[in-house]
């Protein structure tokens, strides 16, 4: 399936800026399911220079300084996308959890061990008690690791309910699991809070989901916007499997990856520092638009 991705992302200032700096993750990766064989980032105003570069996570990271005042900043991402849905693991094949956990604490350079740097706290994820035991129920001992992946992705889109005025993105994880609402950033810090509080190793992922308008209804342009889910390392036959537990699936061609990283904070589409600028309002929109080609 091909997609052509439209995100572009409006900033007002109510003082005029001087001078800014920006690093963008914007550009889709390249993976085994998934194609990227276009992308370009417009900038106005024009940067006086700009450079990109590959992050720790293996994501695409554009930096920009802009001189000159100005009052707004706009920054429009295009891109194609080509998504095949592949084969997912036999959830009952896979290892037991705690064999997961433990292939992770060895010291030889194996792709576990290489996973296991994902199963710690982070700055958005804490570890603790209370998530640990709000995963349990799904993990019994001996139980295959995907299958408690789709039961605990399944519990939370049955627990908790999408309610995008229940927080902020500074709401912190245990008020989240205390209020049961919330938005896809906040179940996906969920589910990760939980998976490391195991001693699993999983990762955030940020990204875009196609939505369909309702039947008879034409789509509406700027309707779609970024989404995000987790990745669970499932051990080395099936590697990594993803999970979106806004939706209560495991991924397929209707979603299309952006970055990944231990947190949000690993994957913000883009973030700044700006001198002058006083208050600023915040404008995005998201067009992913099936079967066309840029």
């Amino acid at each position: 399936m091909k997609f052509t991705i439209v995100h572009r992302t409006t900033y007002s200032y109510t003082g005029s800026v001087s001078v800014s700096h920006h690093l963008a993750r914007l550009a889709p990766r390249t993976l085994p399911g998934q194609r990227c064989p276009w992308h370009e980032l417009e900038i106005r105003p024009a940067p006086v220079c700009r450079s990109v570069h590959t992050d720790a996570f293996g994501n695409t990271a554009a930096y920009f300084e802009i001189e000159g005042k100005h009052e707004t900043l706009e920054v429009v991402a295009r891109s194609l996308v080509e998504v095949v849905v592949l084969r997912q693991a036999d959830p009952a094949s896979t290892p037991a959890w705690e064999t997961v956990r433990a292939a992770c604490h060895g010291k030889k350079h194996r792709p576990s061990v290489d996973a296991g740097a994902l199963r710690f706290a982070s700055p958005l994820v804490p570890l603790g008690p209370e998530f640990a035991a709000y995963a349990r129920p799904d993990f019994p001992p001996g139980r295959p690791v995907l299958e408690g992946l789709l039961a605990l992705t399944q519990r939370v889109f049955r627990d908790f309910k999408f309610d995008p005025r229940a927080t902020e993105v500074s709401t912190p994880v245990a008020e989240v699991l205390r209020q049961r609402a919330g938005v896809c950033q906040d179940f996906a810090h969920l589910m990760l809070a939980c998976l490391r509080s195991l001693g699993l190793p999983a990762r955030y992922v940020s990204g875009y989901l196609e939505t369909a308008p309702p039947p008879g209804r034409a789509r509406l342009l700027g309707a779609d916007a970024s989404h995000a889910w987790i990745s669970l390392y499932c051990g080395e036959a099936a590697g990594w499997v993803d999970a979106d537990p806004t939706n209560n699936v495991l991924t397929g061609g209707s979603h299309i990856t952006v970055a990944w990283g231990r947190d949000f904070s690993d994957v913000s589409p883009l973030r700044g520092v700006t001198v002058g600028a006083g208050a600023q309002s915040l404008a995005v929109a998201v067009d992913v638009i099936p079967g066309v080609e840029g």
